[in-house]
């Protein structure tokens, strides 16, 4: 039985889905150290103006340094009123897409109820996503740290760090294709954004492209 084994993510890219999609169930890490610039609490869309990250704030703990805090911990913060700039960078990037309004009540919810904690509300995000693209992949998070240095010992496949906002790692398994993009004629095609560019874009055969 194939296992992958991924970060949380904050409607992570379409990469991360393709894992749940094809392998047989999926761990996601919970104990690793939070550090910033991640898929954790970040995700990437295309607007007018090119490629813009959203980022959701995490609570700083002055007692406490946050690069010592696990996922599991991250508590959201409620500054900047990022759920509103969010929404409305969603709104804008996507409002002409085809399928932005078919999803919109399906989305719309998560900017506007609050969680504490980044995994759950990045769980709940998962799950509904997961709903929107009909797969029904078998997850569980980890009870412990597994360590890059023991987990090729087992039988997974370690996408933890494959998969990075900043400098991604070589996968072989992946390899992106052209779909039609809103800006498309303005910036090209982006590769590997936020898997709600491609439900956006694409609506229900976004699944044929995982």
């Amino acid at each position: 039985m194939s296992t992958a084994l991924l970060q949380t993510t904050y409607f992570g890219p379409i990469q991360w889905y393709q894992k749940l999609y094809r392998y047989d169930q999926t761990l996601i890490e919970q104990y690793d150290t939070y550090q910033k610039q991640t898929y954790r609490n970040r995700c990437v869309i295309a607007t007018a103006n090119g490629l813009q990250a959203l980022t959701v704030p995490v609570e700083h703990n002055v007692q406490r340094s946050m690069f010592n805090v696990q996922c599991k911990d991250l508590r959201i913060s409620d500054h900047n009123q990022w759920r509103r700039v969010h929404w409305n960078a969603l709104q804008s990037a996507y409002s002409e897409s085809p399928f932005f309004d078919y999803y919109a009540d399906d989305i719309r919810p998560f900017f506007e109820k609050k969680y504490e904690f980044l995994v759950d509300f990045n769980e709940a995000i998962r799950q509904t996503v997961c709903d929107l693209l009909d797969i029904q992949p078998k997850v569980e998070y980890t009870s412990s740290f597994l360590s890059p240095l023991t987990s090729h010992l087992s039988p997974l496949d370690d996408f933890r760090e494959v998969i990075n906002v900043k400098h991604p790692q070589a996968d072989a398994d992946f390899q992106p294709r052209r779909y039609w993009q809103v800006f498309e004629g303005k910036h090209g095609f982006q590769a590997n954004l936020s898997i709600l560019d491609l439900l956006f874009n694409m609506g229900n055969e976004a699944i044929f492209y995982l």
